[in-house]
């Protein structure tokens, strides 16, 4: 199974061509979009497949996700967020089932102890063989019980920096590969999935 996700970068990144010739090329099971736009949905138009969008809270973007596979409407989860005076608005983890494995598709907050609880979050909501996968603007390891680094280790971001991650659990990664990154200011991630036996 093949999973790409890329952040577009909403001023004026990834579009429509972009994406549609990224799908042509690589002809993923699922591509999971931050930064997306609803517009996006003009893809099906263009590659065929399934495209659902999550609007995140005072955002002009959210959360994409385009599979050529009928699977269950996606679902969501509110993740935690800051207390500080001046906050942004909340982030939301985007839950999708492809092919028995459960996806949360996320576009974490900066703040280094916050978007570890975020991920904790996440992977609540998941059951079974399950990745989580997406912008984390993490710096340094993450530790999830039960889950494992699954992404690749190559700096995904024009600032030579690696913030776009996967943690997987109970399915094993054949390959993870970062992109070329076209317009945006991150690279995507390839990622080859099995489940484990």
């Amino acid at each position: 199974m093949k999973v790409i996700s890329w952040n577009l970068w909403h001023r004026g990144g990834a579009v429509l061509a972009h994406l549609s010739a990224l799908i042509e090329a690589e002809r993923p099971d699922l591509l999971l979009m931050q930064e997306a736009k609803p517009n996006l949905a003009e893809l099906t138009d263009v590659v065929g497949g399934h495209f659902h969008f999550l609007a995140l809270p005072k955002r002009v973007y959210g959360l994409g996700a385009w599979t050529p596979h009928d699977i269950p409407a996606p679902d969501f989860v509110e993740l935690p967020g800051s207390r500080l005076p001046g906050r942004v608005p909340p982030r939301l983890a985007q839950l999708l089932t492809v092919k028995g494995i459960g996806f949360a598709n996320v576009h974490l907050s900066h703040g280094q102890l916050l978007n570890r609880r975020q991920v904790r979050t996440a992977a609540e909501r998941l059951d079974g063989p399950a990745a989580i996968i997406g912008d984390y603007n993490a710096v340094g390891e993450i530790r999830l019980t039960g889950f494992h680094d699954a992404g690749p280790r190559m700096r995904t971001h024009k600032f030579r920096t690696r913030l776009d991650r996967c943690l997987a659990r109970d399915i094993e990664c054949l390959s993870a590969t970062v992109l070329d990154r076209g317009p945006s200011d991150h690279h995507p991630i390839r990622l080859e999935f099995k489940p484990k036996p």
